[in-house]
């Protein structure tokens, strides 16, 4: 029998999960892709993980991440959970198509690998366990994109493609996208020992994610939710309260960032949830183009139960659920209630502060009015159906325009704005507009930087690129030609996105008409 070489990354490995024992876990090789090739490789970031330089140039690390052999020092697996999936309990699931490599210690930290399309797993159901190029490519980017934006996300290292074949609505052709994380665990783990009244791998689990990531948990505002003191010391003497305490500000700041960029998840299935608070699972996601608070991404889902202004209450409902999973090792309802109802005034905190500082204003003495005036610049969007990410970079580039003038009367009754006017067409929209604009440029000369400052500021929040679907999708329709040039191009300018890239200004545009047509499902 032929050896395949186990090529050697160069860094350590851990494989912490693993410890839980194989109640957790089927232990099982990749499958290997046929006629395999890079798509791309991320080399930035393997450079951050402290990777080898040379590391795609290597036949054999190109075999290992098309699923054909392991690397010195892994132990793939496939792991086992359970979840709700559009509010319905939906059983065992698990990792269909991702293996687990195992887990690198690097200089960023400890990082899991996992092959996201490396075939059949036990837990595949009735599916191949392979991924399409198409799916491929687009959570490749949106991965890097999100980590460009600051907002929590599973990171993605590299693609490899294949003439191998695989069949969905189409016949298309087999991918694998290298994923990692410092955990993929879910609230769907949880969820599923719980189901089974499996209460002492259930402890296993929460005592393992206690003991290992307490530190990637905590939130920098941690001490400011507690209800009140009573409480804080109930949560704080509960290690299992403290845990779910901790998730759930992790989830509610995640999710006030995806509504602060305009991300549309699309699949908020309990099994999608990082325990972490990362960006899981990239299947029917999209960055909205023109403000439609009711928009929903994914066409599979009919109910419009994760459209983007449900995202908020689908990340409290799927709280809920791991609430309930936790609940035999709280041991208190109504404790698990309290850890749970923070994250009402924790979300509405970080979506303030989020617009805020979108807005260039950090410091508004009266809560109710920063309120206010963020409420009503939304309302002005919903009414225009604005292009979210053109308003805001927009906005940005006219405070920076702003100087500053003392002899010249009442800078109120300057014209600072003219490029966001003329995108107000909305009659509505025009006259809310212009009882807005007073109010802003007020809490905006009383900041302690100048208006130029604060705009400089703004461009560094509010982002010129980020991934439309008809960007993902021209690079596509190229890849699927064997044209890798645009993925090429969307990753350089995608993990920049503040920065102008004037060469691709037309990147950063209004979509064309036909982009209306595109139709993302969960199928992959």
């Amino acid at each position: 029998m032929l050896k395949v070489p186990k090529p050697d990354l160069g860094l350590p490995w851990s494989n912490r999960f693993l410890t839980l024992g194989e109640e957790f876990f089927t232990r099982l090789e990749p499958t290997p892709l046929p006629r395999v090739h890079w798509v791309n490789c991320h080399l930035s970031f393997a450079k951050e993980l402290g990777l080898p330089t040379n590391i795609f140039e290597s036949t054999d690390v190109l075999n290992v991440l098309s699923g054909g052999g392991t690397f010195q020092g892994s132990d793939p697996v496939a792991s086992v959970y359970s979840g709700h999936q559009f509010g319905h309990w939906a059983g065992q699931l698990g990792d269909g198509r991702a293996i687990y490599l195992g887990e690198i210690q690097t200089p960023r930290g400890n990082y899991e690998l996992q092959l996201k399309g490396a075939g059949k797993t036990p837990y595949s159901r009735s599916g191949d366990g392979r991924a399409v190029l198409r799916s491929s490519i687009r959570e490749f980017l949106c991965s890097e994109a999100m980590n460009a934006l600051t907002v929590p996300t599973t990171r993605a290292l590299c693609i490899t493609g294949s003439a191998g074949v695989v069949y969905r609505e189409e016949v298309e052709t087999a991918a694998i996208v290298t994923r990692m994380a410092p955990s993929f665990i879910r609230f769907g783990h949880f969820e599923h020992f719980a189901a089974r009244g499996q209460i002492d791998k259930l402890k296993d689990l929460a005592d393992f994610v206690i003991r290992e990531y307490s530190t990637l948990l905590v939130d920098p505002k941690e001490q400011s939710f507690y209800p009140n003191e009573e409480i804080k010391k109930l949560i704080q003497g509960n290690i299992y309260a403290l845990l779910l305490y901790r998730v759930t500000l992790k989830t509610a700041r995640l999710i006030a960032l995806w509504q602060s960029v305009g991300f549309c998840h699309g699949v908020m299935n309990t099994d999608n949830m990082s325990i972490l608070g990362l960006t899981l699972d990239y299947g029917p996601f999209q960055f909205m183009d023109d403000y439609d608070k009711n928009h929903i991404c994914n066409h599979s889902d009919h109910s419009g139960r994760y459209a983007f202004d449900q995202q908020p209450n689908i990340g409290y409902w799927n709280l809920y659920c791991l609430g309930q999973a936790l609940l035999p090792l709280i041991k208190d309802k109504d404790l698990t209630v309290q850890c749970l109802d923070v994250y009402k005034s924790a979300y509405q905190e970080f979506a303030l502060e989020s617009s805020l500082k979108k807005l260039g204003l950090e410091t508004i003495k009266l809560e109710t009015q920063a309120s206010d005036l963020v409420k009503k610049i939304d309302s002005i969007m919903e009414i225009q159906g604005i292009d979210f990410t053109i308003f805001w970079r927009t906005l940005s580039q006219c405070v920076s325009k702003i100087e500053m003038t003392l002899d010249k009367g009442n800078p109120q009754d300057r014209d600072y704005f003219k490029a966001v006017n003329k995108m107000m067409t909305h009659p509505q929209a025009q006259l809310l507009w212009a009882k807005w604009v007073p109010n802003y440029l007020e809490f905006l000369f009383g900041q302690s930087l100048s208006p130029n400052e604060i705009g400089q500021k703004m461009l560094k929040n509010n982002p010129k690129y980020v991934l439309r679907n008809h960007l993902g999708e021209m690079a596509i329709q190229k890849a699927q030609k064997g044209d890798f040039s645009e993925i090429e191009i969307l990753l350089r300018i995608l993990t920049n996105p503040y920065d102008e890239h004037i060469e691709f200004e037309s990147f950063a545009s209004t979509p064309p008409e036909w982009a209306k047509s595109i139709s993302i499902s969960c199928s992959s």
